[in-house]
């Protein structure tokens, strides 16, 4: 006579955490597409990936509540629940980047080339309804001290153009970076003084970030400041930095293929 020896119940910490984790990942593409696509305000989607975030950490804390099942019970699941683990690492894994950015940068989210008189923002018609009616951010003292201390090398770029010819260049850059042109004001009057503002996107959820670029004509020479702000929330993890810091790159490598 046959005996068939049952086996060892699953561990249903082990199932939960999968299917925890599984759920967390479409909803976290929602909120992106949500964002990308603007169908809600960007609060709602950021409200949206903030569940997806809780589902995917409440996952892990189930994976580690069966693993402790399983080492002490010797109950199955244990693919389950890493299963559940590496999905849940997946949702997390962008969040946890910023919130590492968050602990090791400053709290900023306007960085500017020059912090004593940086580009103020336009307050033209189009600009404003490129904004949505928000007014030009105030670059507050404290901050100058943060960026400082944290980007050293976001610094005024200065080109061998005259101002014409540095005022074509940037609008050949910031077009080959995505931006937006919203407005534009090219060089004239006693000061020479041009200036264009962009709209650019961020990477993942697509929120609207400003950006200001002022040109300034010195001897045989022109000077180039930008400013790039946030919109929404009060750290922008270093995207405003970088972001300034690759268009002088790019900027300088048009220059030289010239």
């Amino acid at each position: 006579m046959l005996r068939h020896i049952p086996q060892e119940p699953v561990s249903r910490a082990a199932i939960w955490s999968r299917r925890l984790a599984v759920f967390s990942l479409p909803v976290g593409a929602i909120a992106v597409l949500l964002a990308r696509f603007a169908i809600v305000e960007p609060q709602a989607a950021l409200a949206v990936l903030g569940g997806a975030i809780v589902v995917a950490l409440g996952a892990v804390l189930l994976f580690l509540a069966a693993c402790v099942v399983i080492w002490q019970e010797g109950r199955r699941g244990l693919g389950e629940a890493l299963g559940g683990l590496f999905l849940s690492a997946v949702t997390l894994g962008y969040p946890a980047y910023l919130a590492f950015e968050a602990v090791r940068l400053p709290v900023l989210a306007d960085i500017s080339t020059d912090t004593v008189d940086p580009p103020r923002f336009s307050l033209s018609k189009a600009a404003l309804r490129a904004r949505d009616g928000s007014p030009s951010p105030v670059f507050s003292a404290d901050g100058r001290e943060r960026q400082r201390s944290a980007y050293p090398d976001v610094e005024p770029i200065v080109v061998d153009l005259e101002a014409d010819e540095a005022y074509q260049l940037v609008l050949k850059t910031a077009a080959s970076r995505g931006w937006r042109v919203v407005d534009q004001r090219p060089a004239g009057g006693r000061s020479g003084v041009a200036q264009v503002d962009f709209v650019d996107r961020t990477l993942v959820m697509g929120f609207d970030d400003d950006i200001a670029v002022r040109l300034r004509p010195l001897a045989g020479q022109t000077r180039i400041d930008v400013r790039s702000a946030s919109r929404y929330g009060r750290h922008d993890f270093g995207a405003n930095a970088k972001r300034i810091q690759q268009f002088a790159e790019e900027l300088q490598a048009e220059l030289n293929e010239r």
